[in-house]
């Protein structure tokens, strides 16, 4: 026995050294830096003092007690073991506060204290100042203390921490019931106050740029992140009231269902705001703090649950004071009852807008130190609410009866066609590899054709698919859903003041939800015809050639001989859309009005140049690259919608081109004013030829024949209002176009398939003004109707310049020419599709933007 004694002795001796030996290269560490960051002079005296004291004390207690008894040693090791906790305690807190070697994470500053940042949506307005979207990581809008009401502060209080009013931050009696309750096993509540539970809602303790070294060490990681919790909330008690502190803590907190913050909360599940919340509701959301999915209403099967939840925190205010018991049972016995109203930033109007003015918002935001989701920026923008949705009312009215005379048109057959009319037999398989589900497919299965093939042409799910008559449950493959969206026909509409640049409306696609590819700015499709007046813009404007609307050429073939991509000779011809020349000796403005090809061909090649045409469109405001090709004048380079519409402003602005705008200013979330956007301008043509190109416009519809003709069908023409237009149709009418231009107003449309295969097969019904004709004018009928829109009407303004061109009356007249206008009514209307002889440059389709789930 006396063997094993003095091994333990040994043992025991062996750790008390071994710690000794660690207590003294403690002090040795302390020392060093304590010497490093106040200098070895003061750490030595402070250290003497500390000893002298010591010493001192020890002297006191020798004197009047007895070193060796039992009370004395207990009483000195229990004092030691106190006064070494401070010390350690006091050190453990200097590296909370200080992040000491990286261990335990960063902790807020006192600036980040009196100035807590919270994530917060942005907001986006209409230029008639509606809320048309809202942007988020977290959605919340931040309310002040008044607008909570007493239901809901009392329901909190009752539920999460009673004693709110009366602890500093920790609840020392609420601590040592759950510390009773882990020991004991019989939970009776947490430990947190409300305090606690908003220092980690604030600033994210438990999140990553509060972690340190020793958060991968489970239960050090525990009592870290409680400590800070803990240290936190007494700051906030100290920086902030306990008003102040509610609010923040409803402007902060998580209620599910994508909802941050109680305003949104309120709106999301009630349809209701937070001071119209009644005591049943209050104790909804309040109930769902203990688990936003378990207690969520929303989620069908946790309905129940929410409901007990509710009851438990109605009962918790009746056992309070807060309610009667009779008023408890009473409101326990109401049924639940909610109104889910959820935001999504891509529900209401203009979606395909929204997009645009987030990608300028984002690029802004990086260069300025913003971000889009959190900082709650209000975004102002241009577009005009009520003309939004009188330009969305519009394309759903036209593009709903043309997809009905499109599928007629091809009823039996596949809209996808070859140039001789034959269906393209591997069309829907080339779609289908451009699809997201094919590529994941392949990389799951990359050498296993045939389950890419089950999944895709074999496997039948249960979808929701668009229509124009709602959205349709539909069971089918993904195959036969890109089959299914390839017979729709797709559109862009926009609308733009050519006096300020602002976008008025932008509808880039019949419906966002299952369309998602902007035919605004996103897409670009070759112009044909509504190119042609960047054609005669250059022959007017430019000094060198200087031709008037009186000006003629002849309408007769035209032939261009060129080298072509294999080093061959060759030739092009373009013919007009008739098939057959007039030989008319025709004013440029019944040229131009009547969309004649050759006339065209001829001012690009003969009198002008392909590349003075492309100077001349890009100085308008064309930013596409253009092939300075013969054909370029009748429209064979890409371009967007988007920047025909600003081209043609240049025109109805007195030639001074100004850059599109869809952002105006940007504030902070106080209302701050942090940016104020302003349009470039300057002038690309000379006034007087701007205002001719008006009276050149104005010819589709005022000369015989004209191709924009089809707008006199629309009631555009009271208060001596005047429009000018001019269409466009492309090879196998795959494009239509229309531009159209009034006052104040610039608008601009285009229809056509997904894909460029996707077409009508005859001109006569797929030529632009058949199709994106009907769209414009729809619309501005529309805005012409609408009494609060009166600005967007009138005649165009006067010159302001001297018009030293003739362009009335045009003396001196062919006979040939004046023969046709003397039967004018008997003259068929011409098409203006684009015939090129010489194959169009290989286009690059867009990504499939179908819905194949």
């Amino acid at each position: 026995m006396s063997k094993l004694w003095g091994q333990l002795r040994t043992l025991w001796q062996g750790i008390t050294g071994f710690f000794s030996l660690l207590k003294a290269r403690f002090r040795q560490l302390i020392y060093r830096l304590m010497s490093g960051l106040f200098g070895k002079e003061r750490v030595d005296s402070l250290t003497g003092s500390y000893r002298t004291t010591r010493q001192r004390y020890r002297n006191w207690l020798s004197a009047r007690f007895a070193s060796r008894s039992l009370g004395f040693r207990i009483f000195y090791h229990t004092a030691k073991v106190l006064i070494y906790g401070f010390v350690l305690a006091l050190f453990y807190i200097l590296i909370l506060e200080t992040n000491f070697l990286y261990l335990t994470g960063e902790m807020p500053s006192v600036e980040e204290l009196n100035n807590p940042k919270v994530s917060q949506s942005s907001e986006i307005y209409s230029y008639d100042n509606v809320m048309i979207g809202r942007f988020f990581t977290e959605n919340r809008t931040p309310i002040n203390y008044e607008d909570l009401p007493a239901p809901l502060i009392n329901a909190l209080i009752a539920t999460e921490d009673v004693r709110f009013y009366e602890h500093s931050g920790i609840d020392t009696r609420s601590l040592g019931r759950a510390a009773y309750g882990v020991l004991t096993g019989n939970s009776a509540g947490g430990g947190s106050t409300i305090t606690q539970q908003l220092a980690k809602n604030l600033f994210k303790t438990r999140r990553r740029q509060s972690r340190g070294l020793l958060y991968n060490v489970p239960l050090i990681r525990t009592v870290i992140l409680k400590t800070k919790e803990w240290l936190m909330a007494i700051k906030l008690e100290r920086n902030f009231s306990k008003e102040q502190i509610l609010t923040m803590y409803f402007n902060t907190v998580d209620f599910g269902s994508n909802a941050y913050g109680i305003k949104t909360a309120a709106r999301t599940y009630f349809s209701k705001s937070p001071d119209s919340l009644n005591v049943q509701e209050a104790a909804v959301l309040v109930g769902l703090q203990k688990a936003t999915t378990t207690y969520n209403p929303l989620i069908k099967r946790n309905f129940t649950k929410s409901r007990n939840r509710r009851n438990v925190v109605i009962s918790q205010m009746a056992k309070y004071g807060f309610l009667t018991q009779s008023q408890a049972d009473s409101i326990s016995k109401l049924p639940l009852v909610t109104r889910f109203s959820p935001d999504n930033p891509y529900s209401g109007p203009a979606n395909y807008f929204k997009n645009a003015v987030v990608d300028v918002v984002k690029k802004w935001g990086e260069e300025n130190g913003y971000d889009l989701y959190t900082d709650g920026l209000r975004i102002y923008t241009t577009v005009d609410s009520r003309m939004q949705a009188l330009a969305e009312e519009a394309m759903a009215e036209k593009m709903k009866q043309l997809q009905r005379i499109f599928d007629n048109h091809w009823a039996g057959r596949n809209p996808w066609t070859d140039e001789d009319g034959k269906e393209i037999p591997d069309f829907l398989d080339k779609v289908a590899q451009r699809t997201e589900r094919y590529k994941a497919l392949l990389q799951k299965y990359p050498n296993q054709p045939d389950s890419i093939r089950y999944y895709m042409k074999v496997k039948k799910d249960s979808m929701t698919v668009f229509s124009w008559n709602g959205p349709q449950k539909k069971y089918m493959t993904p195959m036969d859903s890109i089959a299914y969206y390839k017979h729709f026909l797709q559109a862009g509409l926009v609308a733009m003041d050519p006096h300020t640049g602002f976008i008025r409306t932008w509808v880039g696609g019949i419906d966002y939800e299952f369309f998602k590819y902007d035919h605004v700015k996103q897409g670009k499709r070759q112009p044909g015809s509504t190119f042609k007046p960047f054609v005669y813009a250059t022959v007017i404007d430019d000094s060198t050639i200087n031709l008037g609307p009186c000006d003629r050429r002849r309408d007769e073939p035209f032939r261009k001989e060129y080298i072509n991509e294999k080093g061959q000779q060759d030739y092009w011809a373009p013919r007009n859309s008739t098939g057959t020349f007039s030989y008319s000796n025709m004013t440029l403005r019944r040229a131009m009005a009547r969309s004649i090809n050759s006339v065209t061909a001829q001012l690009t090649n003969d009198v002008a140049t392909p590349q003075r045409v492309v100077e001349y469109a890009h100085r308008i405001g064309i930013k596409s690259p253009l092939a300075a090709v013969p054909s370029i004048g009748l429209g064979s380079s890409d371009v967007s919608l988007y920047e025909m519409v600003a081209a043609y402003c240049t025109f109805a602005n007195n030639g001074i081109h100004t850059e599109p705008i869809i952002v105006t200013r940007i504030e902070d979330r106080e209302g701050k004013l942090i940016e104020e956007f302003v349009p470039e301008k300057k002038q690309a043509i000379r006034p007087e030829s701007a205002f001719l190109m008006l009276h050149m416009l104005r010819g589709g519809l005022e000369e015989s024949g004209g191709t924009s003709q089809n707008l006199w069908s629309y009631d555009l023409f009271k208060n001596r209002n005047q429009v000018g237009g001019k269409t466009g149709t492309t090879s196998n009418n795959s494009d239509g176009w229309f531009m159209g231009v009034t006052r104040d107003l610039v608008v601009g449309a285009w229809v056509g398939g997904d894909d460029r295969s996707i077409h009508f097969r005859t001109t006569d019904m797929g030529e632009g003004a058949k199709t994106a004709l009907p769209l414009v004018g729809r619309f501005l009928e529309k805005v012409y109707r609408d009494k609060s829109l009166k600005l967007y009407q009138g005649p165009f303004d006067k010159p302001t310049v001297k018009i030293t061109k003739d362009y009335l009356g045009c003396p001196g007249g062919d006979p040939e020419e004046d023969d046709m206008e003397s039967d004018s009514l008997d003259v068929e209307i011409p098409t203006d599709s684009l015939f090129i002889v010489p194959a169009a440059p290989e286009q690059v389709e867009p990504p499939d933007s179908t819905r194949t789930q």
